[in-house]
């Protein structure tokens, strides 16, 4: 029975408790990142005091990932993990704006990340919750996020943080990372597109690039209060942060700075491009106009006297003329001519 409750848990995405991976971070211990599960971490805060006076030197911390999906996973923090009220009312306020705030003694972050399964669709972006303090470092998702995927792979590796703050960093760094992927990518289909106009083979690409210009511009409105909000919380850290960790952290920012202006550069370019299209077509469908408008004008003074002929009437001139049909025949070309120079000499 135990087993299959295991392997439902698994399957859910997370223990009994919701949670996904929980790491111990202890540089003095001879496994410096050890994983553990939900009943370690309550063990492990259970026996932590409630104020502790923490140095800048190494320190042990927890880092626990909870899926937020899961019924248990809240209900498991309140009990055990004491963070702030600020946390879970970030959880609820459906605010997905990214910001780093100050709560308390802690630090309390929203991130927007890509989905682990990322198609380019402005829909595969979530959000990541953070609460960061001197002993604890919660991360809480809905769905499954690549930077997150990468900081466990990291950690996997042997790459432990020495505290929490660091951790926190190496979250923002990978979503840089992810971020960057990102760029590269909508890059190589611009030019992949780009190449093809200039090719002549308009195909749908206009509506391609309206989905990759969606894309930049959700992605920039919901990470560009990023390195704004760090800036303002740098001036002001708490005070377990230690200064190398708050320099770390401003690297971080400038990393962001240089996406989002590679995102504002690919946007204008995703513009101008759409511009040149729409510039191609307009001129395509004005030329296709021109000759529907030729053909009609050809056609009208034929159409003109065929139906005046066909009238069942008497009277109809030239009827008894022995050359009546070529004089009419003469006629029509005459004006079809006419007409014809007309049209062409407004095209030129």
């Amino acid at each position: 029975m135990s087993a299959f409750h295991d392997l439902a848990a698994r399957s859910y995405g997370g223990d009994e408790a919701g949670l996904i991976c929980g790491y111990l971070f202890d540089a003095a211990a001879l496994e410096p990142a050890r994983a553990i599960d939900s009943a370690q971490a309550a063990a492990w805060l259970g026996a932590q005091p409630e104020d502790t006076v923490v140095d800048d030197g190494n320190r042990a911390y927890v880092w626990l990932h909870f899926n937020l999906s899961h019924a248990q996973a809240e209900r498991w923090l309140l009990r055990h993990a004491k963070l702030s009220d600020t946390f879970y009312e970030t959880l609820h306020d459906g605010l997905p704006s990214t910001r780093i705030e100050r709560a308390d003694d802690s630090l309390i972050a929203v991130i927007n990340d890509v989905h682990f399964e990322f198609s380019f669709e402005p829909s595969d972006i979530s959000t990541l919750w953070i609460s960061v303090g001197p002993r604890l470092v919660v991360t809480a998702r809905a769905k499954p996020l690549r930077s997150v995927d990468a900081l466990r792979t990291a950690v996997k590796a042997g790459d432990a943080p020495r505290s929490s703050t660091e951790l926190l960093e190496h979250l923002l760094r990978a979503q840089a990372d992810v971020l960057v992927k990102i760029v590269r990518g909508v890059t190589t289909r611009i030019d992949r597109i780009e190449d093809e106009l200039l090719a002549g083979r308009l195909d749908h690409k206009r509506a391609r690039l309206g989905v990759l210009r969606r894309l930049l511009v959700r992605l920039q409105r919901l990470l560009a209060p990023e390195p704004a909000a760090l800036f303002r919380l740098l001036q002001g850290p708490p005070s377990w942060m230690s200064e190398p960790d708050a320099q770390e952290l401003r690297g971080s920012t400038e990393e962001f700075s240089v996406v989002l202006r590679d995102m504002q550069a690919l946007q204008e370019r995703i513009k101008l491009l759409q511009e040149e299209i729409a510039a191609n077509v307009n001129e395509d469908n004005n030329r296709s106009l021109f000759v529907l408008t030729v053909v009609t004008v050809l056609a009208l003074p034929i159409n003109i006297l065929a139906g005046l002929f066909g009238m069942n009437v008497g009277g109809i001139p030239l009827a008894e003329h022995k050359h009546g049909f070529w004089i009419v025949v003469a006629i029509v070309a005459s004006f079809t001519a006419v007409a014809a120079w007309a049209a062409f000499r407004k095209k030129r």
